[in-house]
This record gives structure tokens, sequence and C-alpha cells, in this order.
């Protein structure tokens, strides 16, 4: 024991400060895990709490095991669990009801084994001192983890792979629903719209000519009466379209106006003056009247 005093004697300030920090954040996720009414939200606390052990993996100088924590357990299998999760759909409005009765309580007895297991192996162990990583990273980080992973622990590291791959396999068949109907053509579709008398032809976009393009503001008909069609019905149940009968036509009887002035006088200045005594002269006009 007192080689484990003197080793926790030589933790600093920081690292300490550290640990009781982050070690509250992992520890909330971990009950958020638990606690969570939702599955999405679940599993968004367990990946946070497996970032905070990240952090403990570099922190202790683990380099390799703290980006492979990131990167495969944070970024793929967590992201693999919240896809099997929104794949299948499971929700807070799932019924509660027990299908096999007295699981709960099983599961609470297990964990409870469980529990005392990890409490009495710890309280069991005889470490009499730190070992560091001087003898676990002798041949190289990368080469011990692969050796004890592929060796000691092999068969646990199938077993995860495998339930891995059933996850995804089961949201397959979840989801999967088999084609009961023949699904219909477009020409079927479109016959059998025309015989619902149903809008056939593209509804008229909104806007009034070219001046407004907002989706609020419906389309001018040739007699210059708004278009109800060329707005969204869920704009007119809220009242949220413009009113473009009042001031807008009369600017737009303006523009119009100043473009058919403008017109006339560049076909007049493009054409020129009229030739003397021709049709459209001042010569011409004043014989006219006389």
């Amino acid at each position: 024991m007192t080689g484990l005093a003197a080793a926790a004697s030589l933790t600093s300030t920081g690292e300490a400060v550290q640990f009781w920090i982050l070690g509250i954040v992992a520890v909330g996720g971990a009950l958020g895990t638990i606690l969570m009414k939702r599955a999405v939200h679940s599993a968004l606390s367990l990946a946070g709490t497996m970032i905070v052990l990240a952090v403990f993996y570099l922190a202790n100088g683990a380099y390799f095991l703290g980006v492979v924590q990131i990167v495969v357990y944070t970024g793929a299998i967590m992201m693999l669990f919240l896809f099997v999760v929104m794949l299948v759909g499971v929700t807070a409005a799932d019924s509660l009801k027990e299908t096999l009765k007295g699981q709960r309580w099983l599961a609470a007895g297990m964990g409870l084994g469980f529990g005392i297991l990890l409490i009495a192996g710890i309280g069991n162990a005889s470490l009499r001192e730190f070992n560091g990583l001087g003898e676990a990273n002798a041949g190289g980080n990368v080469q011990g983890l692969a050796a004890l992973i592929f060796t000691k622990y092999v068969f646990a590291f199938e077993i995860t792979g495998a339930l891995l791959i059933t996850a995804a396999v089961g949201a397959m068949v979840l989801t999967h629903r088999e084609r009961t109907e023949r699904a219909r053509t477009q020409r079927e579709q479109s016959e059998a719209r025309v015989r619902e008398g149903k809008q056939v032809p593209p509804l008229p976009a909104p806007g009034v000519y070219a001046r407004h393009n907002a989706v609020d503001i419906p389309g001018l008909l040739p007699d210059g009466t708004p278009s109800e069609l060329s707005v969204s019905p869920t704009l007119r149940e809220r009242g949220q379209v413009r009113d473009v009968s009042g001031e807008s036509l009369a600017e737009l009887k303006a523009l119009e106006q100043r473009s058919e002035d403008w017109l006339g006088r560049s076909a007049e200045d493009e054409s020129g003056p009229p030739p003397s005594g021709g049709p459209g002269s001042k010569e011409h006009k004043e014989g006219a009247k006389k």
C-alpha cells in the first residue's frame, strides 16, 4: 500500500482537477444512458461518456487507445447504435408492458450480482505497485494492444463484432416490409388523378409578374385578380398571404404605362422624323386640317 500512496502523491493538481471534473461528467452520462426516456438521448449520453474515457486514456499516455476510443467506439459503433435505433423507430410512446413476467426483477438480480462480483474482484486485487507503461509498451503501444486483442481476448473481440452485425441485420429485418400490391406506373397515376378531378397541370407560380417572386404573394390572372392556386394552402390557412389588389396593382399599371411611353419614344427615335410632306409630317397634318 505504501507504493500506491507514493504513486498517488505524485499526481499533479491539474490532473486531479481533470479527473474529478471529467469523472462527474462520465458518471452523469452513464446515469443519463439509464434514466433517459428516449433511446436517442440515451445513446448520446453514452457517447459523451465514451469521449470522457478517451480523454482519460490520452491523459495517461495511451494515445492509440484514446484515438481508437473516439474513432471506433464513439464515431463508428455509437453511430451504428443510433442508426439502428432510428431505423427501428424506438420512441417513448412504445408499450412499456412486460412481455415476459418477472423480467425486471430478473434484470435487477443479475445487475446486483454483477456489482457484487465486480466489488469483490476489486477488493481482492493484489496490487502493490504500479507497473507503468514501460513493460506494457516494451514492443510498442500498438503491437502490445494487438497481441492482447488477438491472443488473450480474441474470443471477446469476435463476440463483440458478431453482436454489432446482429444489431444491423435485426434493424433491416424489423424495418423491411413486403409489398402486398403492384406499384402503379406513372401513366396509371396520371389517369387516376384525372378521374379524381385533381389539379393535372402544374400550379401557377407565385409573384406579381416579374416585380415580386415571394411565396406569400399570389400571382395575378389576366383580369387582374389574384390566383389562390399560386400560394401554398398552408399560408392561406395561416393568413400570411399578402394583398396585391390595391397599391400593388396601381404601381403595376403605372409601371406598364411608363414602359409603353418609353417603348413609343424608342420607336420614334429609331425611325427618325418623317420626311417633309409625307404622312406624319407637320405639313401633312396642317393640310389635313385645312
